[in-house]
């Protein structure tokens, strides 16, 4: 069990299958492969560095704009897809490190290795926050298109509000690494993005 890897060849290209679809304009495979360059980068912080691999490949493996539940669903793909290749324990701080990327706080682990993983995980997720101010405009609007259902006034109301939400954490980023490198710019980003979404239309 211990020699197969958590992710390999075939699942890859199972996984790949679901990020590429049609509907999937921002989170597709463009976004995993942005935050597995983001994990080699950061690679000797991380304690379980294939687990958060992991993590990436399957957070957003489910992804459907109309449902409440694609962290959960994602999870529970890991779980099943996973179990055959690691222990219990492995597997469940991969599903919450999944689980955490609903609300971008940080699960409950006693672990302070585990911790810093998942603080590395949930900070790769961001990282489009505090991208130069291009790469932040069509990150809006790939994310705009997924939501192309939804009336312009509930968007603006629904993004505002996010926005809002996480400008006023005290922090956007969990780790001390993606503050100094993306903590500025992405509040730079979403305060001109809220200004612009507050415009009338």
């Amino acid at each position: 069990m211990k020699d197969q890897p958590l992710i390999d060849a075939a699942l890859k290209t199972e996984l790949s299958a679901l990020y590429n679809a049609g509907d999937r304009h921002y989170h597709n495979l463009a976004h995993i492969q942005a935050m597995l360059a983001l994990a080699g980068d950061y690679r000797a912080l991380l304690g379980d560095p294939e687990a958060v691999e992991a993590a990436i490949w399957f957070h957003d493996a489910i992804y459907d704009s109309k449902a409440k539940d694609n962290e959960a669903r994602s999870a529970a793909l890991a779980e099943t897809k996973l179990a055959e290749r690691t222990d219990a324990g492995r597997l469940g701080r991969i599903s919450a490190m999944i689980l955490a990327s609903a609300t971008h706080q940080l699960p409950q682990f006693d672990d302070a290795t585990a911790i810093r993983d998942a603080s590395l995980f949930l900070d790769m997720d961001l990282s489009i926050l505090g991208a130069a101010p291009d790469a932040f405009d069509a990150y809006e609007r790939a994310v705009r298109r997924e939501y192309d259902w939804v009336a312009e006034p509930m968007w603006r109301a629904g993004r505002g509000a996010v926005l809002k939400d996480f400008l006023a954490r005290p922090h956007i980023f969990h780790t001390e690494e993606f503050r100094q490198r993306f903590e500025q710019q992405a509040r730079l980003n979403m305060a001109r993005s809220l200004e612009t979404l507050q415009k009338p239309s």
